[in-house]
This record gives C-alpha cells, sequence and structure tokens, in this order.
C-alpha cells in the first residue's frame, strides 16, 4: 500500500492521497510530520539493526515492556506494571489487557519469549545479541553451547512474562527500551521469513505501522487503530527522510519541508543559531565519536603505532574548529557523567601540549620500527559532511609525524554492515550511542567474542577477564572499580581512539511540540504534535 504526499501545508492538517489494496484513491485530512533522519535504515528487523537512524524508526513501530518518555525516563510500555525479586535476578511483568498488534491480535508474553529466543539464535546471526546476555543462558545459546529454549525467559500466561537474570543487572529495566528487546509477531515471521519487515507483511504493536519504504526517498509510518493509547497520538503519518547531506536537510527545513532534521552542518551552525534562534536545539548527548583501528593488519597491530596516532590527534581543533564546539575533546571511552562508574579514567595526555604530544608520536613510531613517510592509512567514514571534515583534518595530522593518508567516503545504509563484517579498513569512524546509562554499554564493544562492535577484531584476555569479572559483581562500587581497570587496559592499547563526546544538534521547528531534549535524545513520535 503506497502513500504519497500531495501538498504539505502551513496548517496542522495536510491532504494526502491514499492508494487503498484496490488501489482506489481515498481522500483525507491528516496530520503529516516529516522527519528528517540520518539515513536509511539498513533493516527494518529489530535484530539486524544497530544504527541511530534504525532505531528512531523502530521506536515508532514497535513497544517495549516499557519505554523512555520525553524527558528519556523509563516509563510503563506493553507492561503495566513489574516486580523484581529480592535478590534483584528475576523479574515479572504483567502485560496491558488491551496491548495489540497491527492487525488486531493481542500482544501476549509469548511474543516478547519468541522475540528473546530468536535474537539468541545464531541462526539469527544478530549483531547485537549480546545486549542481552543478562538474561539467563543468553551467551550459551547464542554461542551454540544450548538450546534456545532454555533461555531464562517464559510465559507464565499471556499477560505474564517473567525473565531470570544471570546476576542482578542494575540497568536492565533501561535496557529493555532498547530495540533487541521489542516483541515479534510470531505468525508473520514464520509466514514470510526474511520479508517479515517489508510494508504489507510487517506487523507491529506501536503508536504507528509500516505503510511505505522507498528507499533514498522516505518510509512512511502511519497511526496504529489498534495502539493501546492510540487516542493519545495525534499525528497520523510520519514520514522519515533519509538526509546523508545535513545541510540538504536544513533547506528543506527552511522551506517548510520537514518538521525536524536529526542533525546539522557544523559550519553552518553560527549562521543558523542567528538566523533561527531556538529552532536550534544543542544538547548534552550519552555517546562517543572514536576512530577503530584495525588490530590485525601489520603495523597497525603495534600498541605504539596506535598510541602515536593518538597522540598527535588535536581533539580541541576538531571540537572547535571542525564541530563549531558542538562535540566536546574526548580522552576516554566511557564519557563522563555516566551513572555507575568512577571519575578520573582518561588517557594521560589529556593535559600536554600538542606540539609535545607531536614529539613523543614520533618516538613511539621510531620505536614500532615505522620510518617517516613509510607508512599510508586509509581513513574511512561513512557520508556526512561533518564526518568527511574530521577526516580531512585528521588526514593533515597525520601528516605531521610522516603519516600519509587517503580518504574514503560510503554510503550510510552499507557502512555499518561493512564495519560489523569484518570489512577491510585502516581507520573507521564510528559512533556509539549509550543504549543505557551505564559504563558496561561502552567497554562490552571490544569484548573478543563481541563481533558485531568489535571493529578492530581486538582481542585481550585480560580486558575479557575483567569484564567477566565485572559482570558477577553485585557490589556496584567495587564492580565500577572493576569497569575503571578495563578501560585503563582498553586506553594503554587504544584498539579505538576516542576523540570527540557528543551532543545531539537538531533543528525542531515551532509547530513541532512535545520535543524535549534530553541525554538519550530519544523522541518518539506519539509524544509528539504539530499545531
Amino acid at each position: 500500500m503506497i502513500k504519497t504526499v500531495l501538498k504539505a501545508s502551513a496548517l496542522s492538517a495536510a491532504l494526502v492521497l491514499s492508494l487503498g489494496a484496490a488501489g482506489v484513491p481515498a481522500f483525507a485530512q491528516e496530520i503529516v510530520y516529516n522527519r528528517g533522519n540520518d539515513t536509511d535504515p539498513a533493516s527494518l528487523d529489530q535484530h539486524k539493526t544497530s544504527t541511530i537512524a534504525e532505531a528512531h524508526v523502530l521506536r515508532d513501530l514497535y513497544e517495549g515492556l516499557v519505554v523512555y518518555d520525553t524527558a528519556a525516563t523509563v516509563i510503563p510500555g506493553v507492561a503495566e506494571s513489574w516486580e523484581i525479586s529480592e535478590d534483584g535476578t528475576v523479574y515479572t511483568f504483567r502485560l496491558r489487557e488491551n496491548a495489540r498488534w497491527s492487525n488486531g491480535d493481542p500482544v501476549v508474553a509469548e511474543d516478547f519469549v519468541f522475540a528473546l529466543r530468536r535474537i539468541q539464535d545464531p541462526a539469527t546471526a544478530a549483531g547485537y545479541a549480546n545486549i542481552l546476555y543478562p538474561i539467563l543462558n543468553a551467551a550459551a545459546i547464542n554461542r551454540g553451547e544450548m538450546d534456545k529454549e532454555e533461555l531464562g525467559a517464559r510465559a507464565v500466561d499471556e499477560r505474564t512474562l517473567e525473565i531470570t537474570l544471570e546476576a542482578p543487572t542494575p540497568y536492565f529495566l533501561e535496557l529493555l527500551t532498547h530495540q533487541t528487546a521489542l516483541p515479534l509477531h510470531r505468525p508473520s515471521v514464520e509466514a514470510h521469513g526474511d520479508a517479515f519487515t517489508r510494508p504489507g507483511n510487517l506487523v507491529s504493536n506501536g503508536a504507528f505501522m509500516l505503510q511505505a519504504f522507498v528507499p533514498n526517498d522516505r518510509i512512511t509510518l502511519v497511526a496504529n487503530p489498534h495502539f493501546h493509547a492510540a487516542d493519545e497520538v495525534s499525528i497520523d503519518v510520519v514520514n522519515y527522510i533519509p538526509f546523508e547531506d545535513r545541510a540538504a536537510c536544513v533547506r528543506r527545513f527552511e522551506a517548510g519541508e520537514v518538521q525536524s532534521c536529526s542533525d546539522l552542518p557544523t559550519e553552518q551552525l553560527a549562521d543558523l543559531r542567528g538566523r533561527l534562534g531556538d529552532q536550534v536545539r544543542i544538547a548534552p548527548y550519552l555517546g562517543i565519536y572514536y576512530l577503530p583501528v584495525k588490530t590485525t593488519k601489520p603495523v597497525l597491530s603495534d600498541p605504539r603505532v596506535r598510541r602515536a596516532i593518538s597522540l598527535v590527534i588535536d581533539r580541541e581543533f576538531l571540537a572547535e574548529e571542525i564541530w563549531s564546539g558542538t562535540m566536546i575533546p574526548a580522552y576516554s571511552l566511557v564519557p563522563p557523567g555516566i551513572a555507575n562508574y568512577v571519575d578520573g579514567v582518561q588517557l594521560p595526555y589529556a593535559d600536554e601540549d600538542i606540539l609535545d604530544r607531536e614529539d613523543r608520536a614520533r618516538e613511539l613510531l621510531a620505536e614500532a620500527g615505522v620510518a617517516e613517510g613509510s607508512l599510508t592509512v586509509d581513513l574511512r567514514y561513512n557520508t556526512s559532511e561533518n564526518n568527511r571534515n574530521t577526516m580531512t583534518a585528521l588526514g593533515e595530522m597525520l601528516r605531521s609525524i610522516g603519516i600519509n593518508s587517503t580518504l574514503t567516503e560510503m554510503e550510510g545504509a552499507t557502512y555499518f554492515p561493512f564495519l560489523r563484517a569484518d570489512g577491510d579498513f585502516d581507520i573507521a569512524r564510528a559512533g556509539w550511542i549509550g543504549d543505557y546509562n551505564d559504563p558496561q554499554n561502552f567497554l562490552f564493544l571490544y569484548e573478543s567474542d563481541n563481533l558485531g562492535f568489535n571493529y578492530p577484531r581486538w582481542a585481550n584476555e585480560d580486558y575479557d577477564a575483567l569484564m567477566a569479572q565485572a559482570a558477577q559483581e553485585t557490589d556496584l562500587d567495587a564492580r565500577a572499580e572493576i569497569l575503571a581497570d578495563a578501560e585503563r587496559l582498553f586506553l594503554e592499547h587504544v584498539p579505538a581512539i576516542p576523540i570527540l563526546y557528543y551532543t545531539s544538534r537538531s533543528l525542531v521547528s515551532p509547530r513541532l511540540q512535545g520535543w524535549e531534549d534530553n541525554i538519550m535524545n530519544v523522541h518518539g513520535t506519539r509524544f509528539l504534535s504539530l499545531n
């Protein structure tokens, strides 16, 4: 079923032409939200996704046991209530009686069990499966050592779901807001296989349902009449429009054709602030912008070479000149201010002069046997002006210590699947936004068996042992110290080089109500309205 937007008026309603199953036009007054997104999703299968662009769409299509509200506070979703055992290892969720799929079927506990088992099934090959390893037996199932039926998730009855954990996990409820924990409509998945995500096949339980997906143009979602809070959803249609060219979104925003942009071109920021005022939103964001280095490659496998590269990166210049003050220089993998952690874990040269750091970098390269001008690295990044400018500046910084570089740009929808699939690169651009407010969500990226996100393919037994020890530690202070030791080891080896902490940068129309800046940068369309 295809919906084509004919005209977006300046009023709160837009006239749209809908083609039904019989191909008969039906005109209706609908409130349409044109929403800029970073890029097209590589998939709408929640078990095959990992990017923020995908999370934005899935947040509208599905509802988990719990969800984030406009302030990124965890509130009830499909679960109307829950209880936690005294030892913190058993969560019992009571589901809403009126929770429905978009085809009218009731949402039941077995829908969550099916989805949780599917993501851990090795046959699914879910790159993000390990985020749910706190669930009992999840890791063993994902490694093929146990049957998926032995997962610590069971349907007590249609409206009662019980999840048992390996150990107390202080961030577990927040983890359940992530797309990996969303339910699946089993009949449609089994009927259509991998094609269950296509328009006409996808059955979802969120505030919206999929109507059309035209690559490089838009994803059209329409309000789900069976959603339990449908009467509180004021937007009828949301079009997710991909803008890898951030400036293109700005132009369409100023023309009134989109009501929000998910990112901004930093070189235009001062001008945008002058012209658009508080429509420009800059807010703290729990995320890190970093450079994975392929540690399996000759020369780059030497930690001294990676330390030399890290030393010479002028993070203050990147933050102020390239990103116009919208990013913060980063000398650690775990962003400051995160919950359940310690202060002061960072690279030891954070306060050193950049010229002294360049001298030390040359010394390290000489120790590693790398002669000046003998090393050329390819700097790879996904399409955006901000990324291109960052990697161009990085190339100039490397030149100051005798390292040559080339630039390779890739389209966003294929870039991260390339990294996850052990693609051939030297140094890449990557970013990680916290899925939950805990240091484990950043440090788990570099466990040796995390092939989905350990882009450098770094393997360190001591690091793995510390992460395993932290997973079993129930005292939060002691756990924080163990995780800090793991980060110190990571920063010593720098298989990925942290360079910037994120802020969220958005354009938000004054017509769009309910958008509240928050540290997770989550803005479900169900909570928004157009006046």
